[in-house]
């Protein structure tokens, strides 16, 4: 394959591969656990344990299991940080851990960290103001709330305990947070601005909170009997996403340096595309022209033609009307060509685990690029005639993949399309 030239063609700009991955996800804490499971076409989807949910029309989600905070990051530092800054802590770490990322402080102070978040700490908010109310009075605020809550604790922590001084804060566009993080992690490396970057996205919203408000809009599957077959992408039975949480971290790192210190290179990202909807506030344009864009803009950005797509980690959330207009804009944005590209929905095993849905579908999109492998989509049964793409259904895939694009969309009408694509040379 011929040297991917880079952004929108420019060889001016540096070269950004992935040297590390990192993941606590329903389907297992760690990125190897994660991928083999997701590869079986395992589901991760089950009763909600966190809480009782019998109140509720959904009483499923996708949580994480068998997470200890205070045994993988010690008893002090874990109680100073909500769930979803535990999950992007113990994510990074091993994403670190992964490239064998150099301990020099001259190196690290050129490393930055980006990180989103659809909402926060929202486990916090709902436990703090549980306990006001249980005592009668707001005075006993513990003085953590605040550093607690902020979106930008997790990027803060990770930078603080690894010694990374590059630029670090939070990205929010709901579920498209992730995407957001990472294109703008790929821009400071690519402009020279960072050596290298930290990473993907983190979310922790399993809550009678959060849980209530998506059964208000009717936005969730109420399939409670099947919590493994509940979330359905683009197959005619479904009825609603499943929610999730979890962290997806990904290491950038220039080419160039990467290939100086001999690290072990998972794919180069070539680019991105992003747009907005302009359209409403938390519904789906049914046509789909700003998921058009982000598409075209993602392959410009890259220096790829439309042709060149193998395989695309679709945003996929099983609703009904997600997933026929973000099917249409793939058929508007590659033609003929559409039909040839494998498409499938990692959240029909993880479920939709907001601003960290692009992390772990980055994570997954990025070992497909190496291991030549599409998950399946599971759960799809029955073919619904506006979804008419290859979905990869039930059974993992083997087949080339030189290029692979990973969509995240969020309610705001916010849309990112990265780009991966095998290193070379």
């Amino acid at each position: 394959m011929q040297k991917h030239p880079g952004p929108g063609g420019s060889a001016s700009r540096r070269r950004v591969v992935v040297t590390g991955l990192g993941a606590v996800t329903p389907l297992g804490n760690t990125r190897d656990e994660f991928w083999r499971r997701l590869v079986a076409g395992e589901s991760g989807i089950g009763t909600i344990t966190a809480f009782d949910a019998s109140e509720f029309t959904t009483r499923i989600a996708g949580e994480v299991k068998d997470f200890d905070g205070e045994k993988l990051i010690g008893k002090k530092e874990s109680r100073r940080m909500d769930r979803f800054a535990q999950y992007a802590f113990v994510a990074a770490r091993e994403a670190i851990e992964d490239a064998k990322f150099p301990e020099d402080p001259h190196v690290r102070n050129g490393v930055g960290v980006v990180i989103g978040t659809g909402i926060g700490g929202i486990l916090t908010f709902w436990a703090m103001s549980d306990r006001a109310h249980e005592l009668g009075t707001w005075s006993k605020t513990s003085p953590f709330f605040i550093p607690m809550l902020m979106s930008n604790a997790a990027p803060a922590h990770i930078s603080m305990a690894f010694g990374f001084r590059g630029p670090m804060f939070a990205t929010a566009s709901a579920c498209a947070s992730a995407n957001d993080a990472i294109a703008t992690a790929y821009n400071l490396v690519a402009h020279g601005d960072c050596v290298a970057m930290i990473t993907g996205g983190t979310e922790a919203v399993v809550s009678p909170l959060a849980v209530g408000g998506f059964c208000s809009m009717r936005a969730m599957s109420t399939r409670n009997d099947e919590p493994m077959r509940a979330c359905r992408p683009f197959d005619r039975e479904r009825d609603g996403f499943v929610l999730a949480e979890g962290a997806g971290i990904l290491l950038l790192e220039e080419a160039e340096h990467a290939r100086a210190r001999g690290a072990h290179v998972y794919a180069e990202m070539l680019g991105y595309g992003q747009s907005a909807d302009a359209y409403d506030i938390v519904a789906v344009d049914p046509n789909g022209d700003g998921v058009v864009l982000a598409l075209q803009r993602a392959c410009r950005s890259a220096g790829i033609a439309p042709t060149q797509v193998d395989y695309i980690n679709a945003h996929g959330t099983a609703t009904p009307i997600g997933d026929p207009a973000e099917s249409k804009a793939i058929e508007r944005a590659f033609g003929e060509h559409a039909y040839k590209i494998g498409v499938s929905s990692t959240k029909s095993m993880t479920g939709h685990a907001l601003g960290a849905a692009g992390g772990l579908e980055g994570v997954a999109t990025v070992l497909s690029v190496a291991n030549d492998v599409m998950p399946p989509t599971i759960n799809y049964e029955f073919p619904d005639p506006e979804c008419t793409l290859d979905y990869v259904p039930n059974v993992a895939r083997r087949a080339p993949i030189h290029i692979g694009l990973s969509n995240s969309f969020g309610f705001g009408g916010h849309n990112c399309v990265i780009v991966f694509g095998k290193p070379t040379g």
